[in-house]
């Protein structure tokens, strides 16, 4: 890769997966702007696939196009063996097409009310595809065990991070860990560690 820091839109208006992915790739070589940035509204692109890596393209495929510059998008969701594999790819959308962070985290509670500990098996799941100007994609993906908690703890991250403990994280919810600590972890950023090492071999 060139020296300079090429720029890479991110498709998201999630504040927190900037940060989170801003962090990863922080030594990547690429810089990595919004829509916002760019002085546009973020794309709204249907979410059509039944697998988690077909809405990362679309995602990416529809902002390489709509700004003429490389693109990054990732899909990602949640995974309850309980719930035969639900919310998985409508995750964001669980409780509905405009259902916030806490509409979803309390459908999801509601359904696995009476469900004890060695029910609520889940994992977080991501799959993150970079797409160069011409269309070459890279993919990386990444999987973060653990179970469904019976109330939401912490402040941090965002999504399902309240009730989500990860197996990795000694008893603390994905909410209550920090940017590095969750990146260390998490789907997303295990998913993200992968590109990078897939990057920084290229140079």
């Amino acid at each position: 890769m060139a020296a300079e820091k090429r720029r890479v839109v991110v498709a998201t208006g999630n504040a927190g997966k900037l940060v989170e992915i801003r962090a990863a790739l922080a030594d990547s070589g690429l810089e990595f702007v919004t829509a916002a940035d760019l002085g546009a509204e973020p794309l709204d692109v249907a979410e059509t696939g039944e697998q988690f890596t077909d809405n990362a393209y679309l995602k990416a495929d529809a902002y390489r196009k709509a700004f003429g510059m490389a693109a990054l998008a990732d899909d990602s969701g949640l995974v309850v063996d309980a719930l035969g594999g639900r919310p998985g790819v409508r995750s964001s959308r669980f409780a509905g097409e405009n259902a916030s962070d806490l509409d979803n985290t309390r459908k999801l509670l509601e359904e696995l009310d009476g469900f004890g500990a060695e029910m609520r098996a889940a994992r977080f799941q991501c799959v993150v595809v970079l797409l160069d100007e011409k269309g070459a994609a890279t993919w990386a993906c990444g999987t973060c065990e653990g179970q469904i908690a019976f109330a939401p703890r912490g402040s941090g991250g965002f999504g399902y991070d309240p009730v989500f403990l990860p197996d990795e994280s000694a008893g603390y919810t994905m909410a209550e860990l920090s940017i590095a600590e969750k990146n260390a972890i998490s789907h997303r950023g295990k998913a993200l560690a992968d590109l990078r090492e897939q990057l920084l071999a290229e140079d």
